[in-house]
């Protein structure tokens, strides 16, 4: 990381986006947008009605009914989250990997941030005997542990938690008095839904979790950015509500009417939407499993995606054949990647991982076509991995990694 800083490629300027949906944008959500552009008034901070309404439908739907009052949007994640981090005060506890936005919002802060290992089995929470121990040897040291933030469809392993894992992390969490922010912006995206089981932590605990969903995940296009966050129905969570909307508010930080519009008709979760959900997730799912095959053949450590757009590979049984090629670290490999592959491989330091460690993010979308008739078509194919553009990709995708373990089984001693 300090390399990069030096040539003026600071970590959160030059971070990874979120992974891009590879899509069109759906006609009707453009359709809501564009009707909502000619309106003068400005959306009120934390959003209108109509927007807070549409969300606390979301969450009901969901199992976790939600008063509008306990409800507020902002302009994309990372705002909201830097105003709950400024509110919440004290120290903030990340997952070993996490999302690469989280902690610069703590940072900008001067809040001190500690990462913490995942268990062996997923990503997303931390450890929770790993957690108890940091917990304390930070108190020990001075510091004041205040917010942990996790996921239970993470960004980026693309694992979602077992419940049993996440029971044990947020009842570590509830004892050493620590307040949960949930990212769940990917929650509705899971591969196999009658297979995997998500549960958040506000359904484990209903007075120290806040959900954070970032719309621009699953719903609507970096473009509109929106998200919106779940408060707890107690006298802490109204107040820790109402001052999070006072840092919003200082920062000017109000969703755009188009924006807003969007949000309200994709949390409505019309026909289109649901429909067109869907379809991403089976598509997005489907190159997801031919990419960890080609990982796998090629000898990287994958866990299987369970969702999301992404997975989170281990280079490091390739680290000879890349030594050969002068990648030594995780930035190596970002660089080398990103120029073998044509298409962004920020590698794990991005996400909290250790730099030496030859982890990278890697996503689908990127392979789902290069122009809007591509996409389309892809997103509506019987079988899209038959289809020539994505054939080609996946076929390039694949040698690539093939070459490098090719130039490591020939590095390998006679046995």
């Amino acid at each position: 990381m300090r390399r990069t800083e030096t040539e003026g490629r600071g970590p959160v300027r030059y971070g990874p986006p979120q992974p891009e949906p590879g899509l069109p944008v759906l006609p009707e959500l453009a359709a809501a947008a564009a009707a909502a552009a000619g309106r003068s008034p400005a959306e009120p901070a934390g959003g209108g009605p109509a927007l807070l309404d549409a969300a606390s439908g979301y969450w009901a739907r969901r199992g976790l009914p939600v008063e509008r009052d306990r409800i507020v949007a902002a302009p994309g994640a990372a705002p909201l989250l830097l105003a709950l981090t400024a509110v919440l005060g004290g120290d903030v506890l990340l997952p070993r990997p996490c999302p690469a936005w989280w902690a610069p919002q703590a940072r900008l802060l001067g809040r001190g941030v500690y990462h913490v290992p995942t268990p062996a089995e997923c990503g997303g929470v931390p450890d929770p005997y790993a957690l108890l121990e940091t917990v304390r040897r930070v108190r020990a040291e001075g510091g004041r542990p205040r917010l942990l933030v996790l996921s239970v469809a993470d960004d980026p392993t693309a694992t979602v938690p077992p419940p049993d894992v996440l029971h044990e992390t947020v009842e570590a969490a509830a004892d050493e008095g620590l307040h949960i922010v949930s990212d769940e912006t990917w929650r509705d995206t899971l591969h196999h839904p009658r297979d995997t089981v998500l549960i958040g932590p506000a359904e484990m605990d209903h007075e120290r979790v806040t959900v954070l969903c970032d719309l621009a995940g699953p719903f609507l296009p970096p473009a509109l950015p929106a998200a919106v966050a779940r408060f707890p129905a107690t006298t802490e969570g109204a107040a820790l509500r109402a001052r999070t909307l006072d840092v919003l508010t200082a920062l000017g930080a109000t969703l755009a009417a188009p924006a807003a519009a969007a949000a309200s008709y994709a949390l409505g979760e019309p026909d289109a939407v649901v429909e067109r959900l869907a379809a991403a997730v089976r598509l997005h799912a489907r190159v997801a499993v031919a990419v960890q095959r080609a990982l796998l053949a090629a000898g990287a450590l994958v866990r299987p995606p369970q969702a999301g757009r992404h997975l989170y590979a281990d280079l490091g049984p390739l680290r000879s054949a890349l030594a050969a090629r002068d990648v030594g670290d995780a930035q190596d490999l970002e660089d080398f990647l990103g120029e073998r592959l044509g298409m962004p491989a920020p590698g794990g330091h991005r996400f909290g991982d250790d730099i030496d460690a030859l982890r990278v993010r890697l996503s689908t979308g990127p392979l789902l076509g290069t122009t809007p008739a591509e996409r389309q078509a892809t997103l509506t194919a019987a079988d899209p991995l038959e289809l020539p553009h994505v054939e080609r990709a996946l076929s390039m995708f694949g040698t690539a990694f093939d070459d490098l373990r090719a130039a490591a089984q020939r590095m390998e001693p006679p046995r």
